[in-house]
Protein backbone atom coordinates (compact mmCIF):
# COMPACT_ATOMS: atom_id res chain seq x y z
CA UNK A 1 0.00 0.00 0.00
CA UNK A 2 1.17 3.61 -0.84
CA UNK A 3 1.65 5.76 1.19
CA UNK A 4 -0.11 8.76 1.65
CA UNK A 5 1.32 12.74 3.03
CA UNK A 6 -1.59 14.53 4.12
CA UNK A 7 -1.36 18.66 5.31
CA UNK A 8 -3.83 20.29 7.56
CA UNK A 9 -6.59 21.98 5.33
CA UNK A 10 -9.22 24.58 6.28
CA UNK A 11 -11.98 26.37 3.76
CA UNK A 12 -11.69 29.21 5.60
CA UNK A 13 -9.53 31.95 5.08
CA UNK A 14 -7.45 32.59 7.94
CA UNK A 15 -4.46 31.15 9.02
CA UNK A 16 -4.03 28.35 11.76
CA UNK A 17 -3.91 29.54 15.48
CA UNK A 18 -1.29 26.30 15.94
CA UNK A 19 1.06 24.19 14.50
CA UNK A 20 3.55 21.91 15.12
CA UNK A 21 6.93 22.40 14.05
CA UNK A 22 7.63 22.01 10.73
CA UNK A 23 3.87 21.20 10.38
CA UNK A 24 1.82 22.65 7.41
CA UNK A 25 -1.76 23.86 7.07
CA UNK A 26 -3.71 25.59 3.81
CA UNK A 27 -6.29 27.79 3.96
CA UNK A 28 -8.26 27.33 0.78
CA UNK A 29 -10.77 30.95 1.29
CA UNK A 30 -7.12 32.75 0.80
CA UNK A 31 -5.37 30.08 -1.40
CA UNK A 32 -2.41 30.59 1.20
CA UNK A 33 0.20 27.55 2.72
CA UNK A 34 1.69 27.92 6.52
CA UNK A 35 4.26 26.40 7.93
CA UNK A 36 4.86 25.94 11.83
CA UNK A 37 8.50 27.49 12.52
CA UNK A 38 10.33 26.91 15.82
CA UNK A 39 9.62 24.80 18.68
CA UNK A 40 7.94 25.37 21.86
CA UNK A 41 9.69 23.13 24.25
CA UNK A 42 7.50 19.56 25.51
CA UNK A 43 5.23 18.84 23.03
CA UNK A 44 7.02 20.73 20.21
CA UNK A 45 4.41 23.21 19.15
CA UNK A 46 5.66 25.85 16.75
CA UNK A 47 6.33 29.78 17.96
CA UNK A 48 5.72 31.13 14.95
CA UNK A 49 3.18 30.45 11.87
CA UNK A 50 4.63 32.32 8.47
CA UNK A 51 2.47 32.22 5.01
CA UNK A 52 4.95 30.34 2.72
CA UNK A 53 3.43 29.89 -0.42
CA UNK A 54 -0.20 31.15 -2.51
CA UNK A 55 -1.43 34.56 -3.99
CA UNK A 56 0.42 37.44 -2.35
CA UNK A 57 3.24 36.07 -1.16
CA UNK A 58 6.67 34.12 -2.79
CA UNK A 59 6.76 34.67 -6.60
CA UNK A 60 8.79 32.81 -9.07
CA UNK A 61 11.82 33.99 -10.41
CA UNK A 62 12.32 33.35 -14.15
CA UNK A 63 8.12 33.01 -15.35
CA UNK A 64 5.93 35.64 -16.27
CA UNK A 65 3.44 36.47 -13.24
CA UNK A 66 0.53 38.79 -12.31
CA UNK A 67 0.92 40.06 -9.17
CA UNK A 68 -2.50 42.16 -7.69
CA UNK A 69 -2.83 44.02 -4.57
CA UNK A 70 -1.43 46.32 -2.68
CA UNK A 71 1.95 45.57 -1.40
CA UNK A 72 4.67 46.92 0.90
CA UNK A 73 8.60 47.46 0.64
CA UNK A 74 11.58 48.49 2.75
CA UNK A 75 14.86 48.42 1.73
CA UNK A 76 15.85 49.05 -1.77
CA UNK A 77 14.12 48.08 -5.19
CA UNK A 78 16.83 47.04 -7.84
CA UNK A 79 15.07 47.69 -10.95
CA UNK A 80 18.17 48.82 -12.97
CA UNK A 81 17.94 45.76 -15.22
CA UNK A 82 14.27 45.69 -15.56
CA UNK A 83 12.06 46.94 -18.11
CA UNK A 84 8.80 49.28 -17.29
CA UNK A 85 6.71 49.00 -19.77
CA UNK A 86 3.69 51.56 -18.17
CA UNK A 87 4.24 52.84 -14.82
CA UNK A 88 1.60 54.76 -12.62
CA UNK A 89 2.69 55.93 -9.13
CA UNK A 90 0.07 57.97 -7.08
CA UNK A 91 2.52 59.30 -4.44
CA UNK A 92 5.36 61.63 -4.25
CA UNK A 93 7.99 60.29 -6.58
CA UNK A 94 11.70 62.04 -5.96
CA UNK A 95 14.33 60.38 -8.21
CA UNK A 96 18.14 61.10 -6.47
CA UNK A 97 19.86 60.39 -9.84
CA UNK A 98 19.33 61.65 -13.51
CA UNK A 99 16.15 61.27 -15.44
CA UNK A 100 16.70 60.37 -18.87
CA UNK A 101 13.44 60.42 -20.50
CA UNK A 102 13.67 58.74 -24.45
CA UNK A 103 10.24 58.79 -25.39
CA UNK A 104 9.11 61.26 -28.38
CA UNK A 105 6.07 63.60 -25.87
CA UNK A 106 6.48 64.14 -22.77
CA UNK A 107 3.41 65.12 -20.59
CA UNK A 108 3.31 67.00 -17.04
CA UNK A 109 -0.11 67.81 -15.83
CA UNK A 110 1.32 69.83 -12.28
CA UNK A 111 -0.12 73.16 -12.39
CA UNK A 112 2.76 74.27 -11.15
CA UNK A 113 6.78 73.09 -12.25
CA UNK A 114 9.74 74.66 -10.43
CA UNK A 115 13.46 74.27 -12.37
CA UNK A 116 16.57 74.81 -10.72
CA UNK A 117 18.50 74.99 -13.81
CA UNK A 118 19.39 78.40 -14.65
CA UNK A 119 19.00 77.81 -18.35
CA UNK A 120 16.76 75.34 -20.52
CA UNK A 121 18.16 74.01 -23.79
CA UNK A 122 15.84 73.38 -26.46
CA UNK A 123 16.20 71.27 -29.72
CA UNK A 124 19.66 69.75 -28.40
CA UNK A 125 21.62 68.80 -31.02
CA UNK A 126 20.33 70.39 -33.51
CA UNK A 127 22.32 70.40 -36.70
CA UNK A 128 22.17 73.73 -37.45
CA UNK A 129 19.67 76.98 -37.37
CA UNK A 130 17.19 75.12 -40.06
CA UNK A 131 17.21 71.99 -37.98
CA UNK A 132 16.24 74.28 -34.40
CA UNK A 133 13.73 75.89 -36.70
CA UNK A 134 10.03 76.89 -35.06
CA UNK A 135 11.95 76.25 -31.76
CA UNK A 136 10.48 78.03 -28.44
CA UNK A 137 7.42 78.35 -26.34
CA UNK A 138 4.07 77.80 -27.03
CA UNK A 139 0.89 78.40 -24.66
CA UNK A 140 -2.25 76.30 -26.12
CA UNK A 141 -5.29 78.39 -25.98
CA UNK A 142 -8.84 77.73 -27.06
CA UNK A 143 -8.70 81.00 -28.73
CA UNK A 144 -5.54 80.55 -30.53
CA UNK A 145 -1.73 79.47 -29.34
CA UNK A 146 0.67 82.16 -27.90
CA UNK A 147 3.93 81.89 -29.81
CA UNK A 148 7.19 82.70 -28.86
CA UNK A 149 9.46 81.09 -31.42
CA UNK A 150 12.69 81.20 -33.51
CA UNK A 151 11.98 81.17 -37.13
CA UNK A 152 15.19 80.36 -39.58
CA UNK A 153 13.79 81.98 -42.53
CA UNK A 154 14.00 85.64 -40.58
CA UNK A 155 17.18 84.66 -38.45
CA UNK A 156 14.67 86.12 -35.52
CA UNK A 157 12.36 85.17 -32.23
CA UNK A 158 8.84 85.59 -33.78
CA UNK A 159 5.64 86.35 -31.41
CA UNK A 160 2.55 86.07 -32.83
CA UNK A 161 1.05 88.42 -30.49
CA UNK A 162 1.64 91.74 -28.85
CA UNK A 163 4.55 92.61 -26.89
CA UNK A 164 3.39 94.92 -23.45
CA UNK A 165 6.43 96.16 -21.41
CA UNK A 166 4.93 96.67 -18.34
CA UNK A 167 6.47 99.79 -16.46
CA UNK A 168 7.24 103.62 -17.09
CA UNK A 169 10.77 103.30 -16.74
CA UNK A 170 11.34 99.97 -18.82
CA UNK A 171 13.25 100.71 -22.27
CA UNK A 172 13.86 98.50 -25.33
CA UNK A 173 17.68 98.35 -25.57
CA UNK A 174 20.22 97.15 -28.79
CA UNK A 175 23.86 96.89 -28.36
CA UNK A 176 23.73 98.46 -24.92
CA UNK A 177 22.55 101.64 -26.11
CA UNK A 178 18.68 102.94 -25.48
CA UNK A 179 16.69 102.70 -28.53
CA UNK A 180 13.08 103.16 -27.31
CA UNK A 181 11.38 104.46 -23.98
CA UNK A 182 7.95 105.49 -23.16
CA UNK A 183 8.19 108.83 -24.23
CA UNK A 184 11.26 109.01 -26.88
CA UNK A 185 13.35 107.55 -29.03
CA UNK A 186 17.03 107.03 -28.52
CA UNK A 187 19.64 109.54 -29.07
CA UNK A 188 21.52 106.98 -31.31
CA UNK A 189 18.56 106.54 -33.69
CA UNK A 190 19.68 109.45 -36.23
CA UNK A 191 17.72 108.21 -39.58
CA UNK A 192 14.33 107.17 -40.44
CA UNK A 193 12.26 106.12 -43.14
CA UNK A 194 8.36 107.72 -41.48
CA UNK A 195 6.65 108.90 -44.35
CA UNK A 196 3.92 111.07 -42.06
CA UNK A 197 4.23 111.92 -38.38
CA UNK A 198 2.10 113.73 -35.94
CA UNK A 199 1.68 117.12 -34.09
CA UNK A 200 5.53 117.79 -33.77
CA UNK A 201 5.36 120.04 -30.37
CA UNK A 202 9.12 121.25 -30.23
CA UNK A 203 12.16 120.95 -31.21
CA UNK A 204 14.47 122.53 -33.73
CA UNK A 205 14.69 121.93 -37.49
CA UNK A 206 18.25 120.69 -38.34
CA UNK A 207 17.73 118.60 -41.85
CA UNK A 208 17.84 120.33 -45.08
CA UNK A 209 15.79 123.21 -46.48
CA UNK A 210 11.96 122.07 -47.29
CA UNK A 211 11.24 122.84 -50.82
CA UNK A 212 8.03 124.99 -51.62
CA UNK A 213 6.53 121.81 -53.49
CA UNK A 214 6.18 120.13 -50.27
CA UNK A 215 5.11 123.44 -48.09
CA UNK A 216 8.68 124.60 -47.37
CA UNK A 217 10.81 127.89 -48.59
CA UNK A 218 13.29 126.14 -49.79
CA UNK A 219 15.69 128.47 -48.30
CA UNK A 220 17.37 128.86 -44.50
CA UNK A 221 16.84 132.82 -44.16
CA UNK A 222 14.00 134.91 -44.86
CA UNK A 223 15.81 136.74 -47.57
CA UNK A 224 16.25 133.67 -49.69
CA UNK A 225 12.78 132.67 -48.61
CA UNK A 226 11.22 135.82 -50.36
CA UNK A 227 12.90 135.22 -53.44
CA UNK A 228 12.05 131.43 -53.93
CA UNK A 229 8.29 132.79 -53.47
CA UNK A 230 8.76 135.33 -56.11
CA UNK A 231 8.57 137.64 -53.57
CA UNK A 232 10.56 141.19 -53.97
CA UNK A 233 9.22 143.27 -51.28
CA UNK A 234 11.59 143.01 -48.31
CA UNK A 235 11.12 142.34 -44.36
CA UNK A 236 11.17 145.90 -43.25
CA UNK A 237 8.08 146.28 -46.30
CA UNK A 238 6.35 143.13 -45.04
CA UNK A 239 6.20 144.25 -41.79
CA UNK A 240 3.84 147.27 -42.97
CA UNK A 241 1.47 144.71 -42.76
CA UNK A 242 1.73 144.48 -39.07
CA UNK A 243 -0.89 145.50 -36.83
CA UNK A 244 -3.62 145.51 -39.42
CA UNK A 245 -7.36 144.48 -38.23
CA UNK A 246 -8.70 143.00 -40.93
CA UNK A 247 -10.77 139.68 -40.70
CA UNK A 248 -10.20 136.61 -42.49
CA UNK A 249 -13.58 137.17 -44.39
CA UNK A 250 -11.94 140.38 -45.24
CA UNK A 251 -8.71 139.26 -46.51
CA UNK A 252 -10.46 136.48 -48.34
CA UNK A 253 -11.85 139.18 -50.56
CA UNK A 254 -8.71 139.13 -52.53
CA UNK A 255 -8.83 135.29 -53.15
CA UNK A 256 -9.14 135.21 -57.07
CA UNK A 257 -7.37 138.04 -57.65
CA UNK A 258 -5.91 137.91 -61.38
CA UNK A 259 -2.78 140.13 -60.26
CA UNK A 260 1.01 138.78 -61.34
CA UNK A 261 3.59 139.06 -58.26
CA UNK A 262 5.04 142.26 -60.75
CA UNK A 263 1.84 144.43 -60.56
CA UNK A 264 1.18 143.72 -56.60
CA UNK A 265 5.02 144.44 -56.61
CA UNK A 266 3.72 147.98 -57.57
CA UNK A 267 2.92 148.06 -53.79
CA UNK A 268 6.16 148.31 -52.78
CA UNK A 269 7.59 150.98 -50.94
CA UNK A 270 4.25 152.59 -50.47
CA UNK A 271 4.61 154.30 -47.19
CA UNK A 272 1.32 153.75 -45.97
CA UNK A 273 0.54 153.24 -42.28
CA UNK A 274 -1.22 150.04 -40.67
CA UNK A 275 -3.92 152.77 -39.64
CA UNK A 276 -4.25 154.10 -43.19
CA UNK A 277 -4.60 150.78 -45.02
CA UNK A 278 -7.16 149.88 -42.31
CA UNK A 279 -9.69 152.24 -44.30
CA UNK A 280 -10.12 150.19 -46.60
CA UNK A 281 -11.53 147.44 -44.54
CA UNK A 282 -15.09 147.45 -44.90
CA UNK A 283 -15.46 148.22 -48.43
CA UNK A 284 -17.42 145.77 -50.68
CA UNK A 285 -16.16 146.18 -54.06
CA UNK A 286 -16.12 142.44 -55.42
CA UNK A 287 -12.97 140.69 -56.91
CA UNK A 288 -14.38 141.80 -60.68
CA UNK A 289 -14.10 145.39 -59.57
CA UNK A 290 -10.60 145.22 -57.84
CA UNK A 291 -9.32 143.77 -60.63
CA UNK A 292 -10.25 146.62 -62.68
CA UNK A 293 -6.88 147.92 -61.31
CA UNK A 294 -5.28 144.95 -62.80
CA UNK A 295 -2.87 146.12 -65.05
CA UNK A 296 -2.91 150.04 -63.78
CA UNK A 297 0.51 151.69 -64.70
CA UNK A 298 0.47 154.46 -61.25
CA UNK A 299 3.71 154.48 -59.67
CA UNK A 300 4.11 153.99 -56.00
CA UNK A 301 4.65 158.07 -55.80
CA UNK A 302 1.47 158.28 -57.20
CA UNK A 303 -0.33 155.66 -55.08
CA UNK A 304 1.35 157.43 -51.72
CA UNK A 305 -1.12 160.77 -53.47
CA UNK A 306 -3.82 158.59 -50.95
CA UNK A 307 -1.62 158.68 -48.09
CA UNK A 308 -3.25 160.25 -45.45
CA UNK A 309 -6.69 160.16 -46.78
CA UNK A 310 -9.68 159.84 -44.43
CA UNK A 311 -12.45 159.12 -46.18
CA UNK A 312 -14.65 156.01 -44.34
CA UNK A 313 -15.24 153.22 -46.56
CA UNK A 314 -18.69 154.36 -47.12
CA UNK A 315 -17.56 157.83 -48.45
CA UNK A 316 -15.49 156.05 -51.05
CA UNK A 317 -18.11 153.63 -52.03
CA UNK A 318 -20.20 156.45 -52.96
CA UNK A 319 -17.28 156.50 -55.98
CA UNK A 320 -18.29 153.12 -56.73
CA UNK A 321 -20.14 152.91 -59.68
CA UNK A 322 -23.06 153.72 -58.25
CA UNK A 323 -26.64 154.89 -60.11
CA UNK A 324 -28.46 155.62 -57.00
CA UNK A 325 -29.68 159.16 -56.40
CA UNK A 326 -30.20 160.67 -52.35
CA UNK A 327 -33.33 163.20 -52.12
CA UNK A 328 -31.41 165.79 -49.73
CA UNK A 329 -32.99 169.40 -49.61
CA UNK A 330 -29.56 171.64 -50.34
CA UNK A 331 -29.10 174.24 -47.39
CA UNK A 332 -26.99 177.70 -48.05
CA UNK A 333 -24.39 175.54 -45.59
CA UNK A 334 -24.05 172.06 -47.66
CA UNK A 335 -20.77 171.63 -49.64
CA UNK A 336 -19.57 171.08 -52.99
CA UNK A 337 -16.44 169.56 -54.86
CA UNK A 338 -14.94 172.32 -56.96
CA UNK A 339 -11.61 172.63 -58.78
CA UNK A 340 -10.23 175.98 -57.22
CA UNK A 341 -7.34 176.15 -60.22
CA UNK A 342 -5.98 172.83 -60.20
CA UNK A 343 -7.04 172.12 -56.06
CA UNK A 344 -9.65 170.20 -54.97
CA UNK A 345 -11.72 172.03 -52.71
CA UNK A 346 -15.30 171.75 -50.70
CA UNK A 347 -17.25 175.02 -51.21
CA UNK A 348 -20.25 175.96 -49.37
CA UNK A 349 -23.66 176.43 -51.98
CA UNK A 350 -23.78 179.98 -50.52
CA UNK A 351 -20.39 181.14 -52.29
CA UNK A 352 -22.08 179.86 -55.10
CA UNK A 353 -25.14 181.68 -54.63
CA UNK A 354 -23.17 184.74 -54.23
CA UNK A 355 -20.46 183.88 -57.79
CA UNK A 356 -23.98 183.35 -59.70
CA UNK A 357 -25.72 186.71 -58.23
CA UNK A 358 -22.12 188.60 -59.51
CA UNK A 359 -23.26 188.97 -63.18
CA UNK A 360 -20.07 191.05 -63.97
CA UNK A 361 -17.81 187.81 -63.00
CA UNK A 362 -19.89 184.89 -63.15
CA UNK A 363 -21.21 186.34 -66.45
CA UNK A 364 -24.52 184.86 -65.45
CA UNK A 365 -27.66 187.20 -65.60
CA UNK A 366 -30.86 187.09 -63.61
CA UNK A 367 -33.66 187.67 -66.05
CA UNK A 368 -37.20 188.07 -64.74
CA UNK A 369 -38.16 187.80 -68.34
CA UNK A 370 -41.51 189.41 -69.44
CA UNK A 371 -45.29 188.90 -69.69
Amino acid sequence: MANTIRIKRSTGSTAPTSLENAELAYAEGTNILYYGTGTGGAGGAATAIEAIGGDGYYSTLSTAQTISGAKTYTGTVDLSSATVPTFTCSQNLIVSGNLTVSGTTTTVNSTTTTIADKNLELAKGAANDAAADGGGLTIDSGEGDKEWKWLDATDCWTSNQSIEVAGSSLKYRIDGVDVVTKTGLGSTVVSSSLTSLGTIGTGVWAATDVAVAHGGTGASTAAGALVNLGLTATAAELNTLDGITSTVAELNVLDGITSTVAELNILDGVTATAAELNALDGITSTVSELNILDGVTATAAEINMLDGCTATAAELNIVDGSTSATSTTLATADRMVINDNGTMVQVALSDLVTFLENGSVSGFELDGGTF
